[in-house]
């Protein structure tokens, strides 16, 4: 089965500095259908303007990804950790035990674009982490998490995979649904494309549950999320 959540479906709030999109459930927006899918609890879309930021605020147990679309992140935490992320690095933190972090948009220009995704871990009360990566922009599937780290991606606490997937404009591929992770998120960063005949566009996500393969078409060119999950 395959299910297109629209991006016009997902919960919104625009708080002036903060403009956010929810693919699940997330502070005020509450859909009973949409609490996660798998181990995967939030998808956030965010947009923070010029100078603006999530001050500091704990976590616990959980698995904290960032993506940077435009812009830049400025992170620090109670780690000891402070660092500026840019557009295109990935970040990862196991909040474990538990850590307080702040985000911010120290840019006095440009608008900060990023995905904020948490994923449950299968292990709890670990030591915090924290780690940031950039991925060469390439055509085809690259690895950014795997439980074991393997092919240079950044380790997660969850036996899942994450594939970021770039293709060009008029293409044709098919990705067979390993039977350890029956179940898929495809979330699109950018582009058009059809996934088992269905238009899906720009920050529409795709959940797979019981199929065995998927067929991709590309309308226009196209980067993808591809979770691989239990």
């Amino acid at each position: 089965m395959i299910y297109v959540r629209k991006a016009n479906a997902r919960g919104h709030a625009n708080h002036g500095w903060l403009e956010t999109y929810h693919s699940f459930s997330f502070a005020n927006y509450y859909d009973p259908d949409f609490m996660g899918f798998s181990d995967l609890r939030v998808i956030n879309e965010d947009r923070v303007q010029v100078g603006k930021g999530f001050g500091q605020h704990p976590h616990k147990n959980m698995e904290i990804l960032s993506y940077v679309l435009e812009g830049t992140i400025e992170h620090q935490d109670s780690m000891g950790f402070r660092e500026r992320v840019k557009a295109g690095e990935f970040q990862i933190m196991s909040a474990g035990t538990g850590i307080h972090h702040s985000e911010y948009n120290p840019s006095d220009q440009e608008t900060l674009h990023f995905y904020q995704i948490w994923i449950k871990p299968n292990e709890i009360n670990i030591k915090p982490r924290y780690e940031t990566r950039y991925f060469p922009e390439v055509e085809g599937m690259q690895l950014i998490l795997s439980s074991d780290a393997r092919e240079n991606s950044l380790k997660i606490y969850q036996d899942m995979n994450l594939w970021r997937w770039r293709f060009k404009a008029q293409e044709d591929h098919e990705y067979t649904i390993l039977k350890r992770y029956g179940n898929v998120w495809i979330q699109v960063v950018t582009g058009e494309l059809r996934v088992n005949g269905q238009l899906i566009q720009t920050s529409d996500g795709v959940a797979v549950f019981d199929e065995e393969n998927i067929q991709i078409t590309t309308v226009k060119a196209a980067e993808i999320l591809l979770f691989e999950l239990l």
